[in-house]
């Protein structure tokens, strides 16, 4: 069950970022959840926003310069509560799977859960072994309705 993120590059100088959110936000895209990772030279700022809004934001994007893509991410709810996240990564590293990148995402949370967007190798193993080990996994029309 994936739901779609849109990655950006961004260069990593001062104003880039408020600069590509202004961008967004006057167009009226709502981010749900964003994650940002830098290096010297740039960075790359993933997110999540309502599957309604991701070809407008897309559109953008381009237009406005930047480069972005739409991939598939995982949304896995876990217990928030101590080793809540442990006994997911528990779950993720017996099934030989291995996690690229991974940010939390708060939004509409139920009590006593959290929410992780997750990049696994291996997505459609990790989708499996989810289900089989009866994680929840939010589809794009839960994300859709937070």
């Amino acid at each position: 069950m994936f739901i779609e993120q849109i990655s950006v590059f961004l260069e990593n100088n001062p104003g880039t970022l408020r600069e590509m959110t202004q961008l967004l936000g006057e167009g009226g895209v709502d981010l749900l959840a964003l994650s940002i990772a830098d290096t010297q030279s740039f960075g790359i700022v993933r997110m999540i926003v309502h599957s309604g809004q991701i070809e407008g934001a897309m559109k953008m994007l381009k237009d406005g310069g930047y480069v972005a893509r739409v991939n598939h991410v995982i949304c896995a709810t876990v217990p928030d509560k101590p080793l809540g996240l442990s006994s997911l990564l528990g779950v993720i590293e017996r099934a030989g799977l291995s996690v690229e990148y991974m940010y939390s995402f708060l939004r509409g949370s139920a009590q006593g859960t959290a929410r992780m967007i997750l990049r696994l190798n291996d997505g459609a193993k990790a989708e499996q072994v989810f289900t089989e080990q009866g994680i929840t996994m939010l589809s794009q029309q839960q994300v859709d309705s937070l």
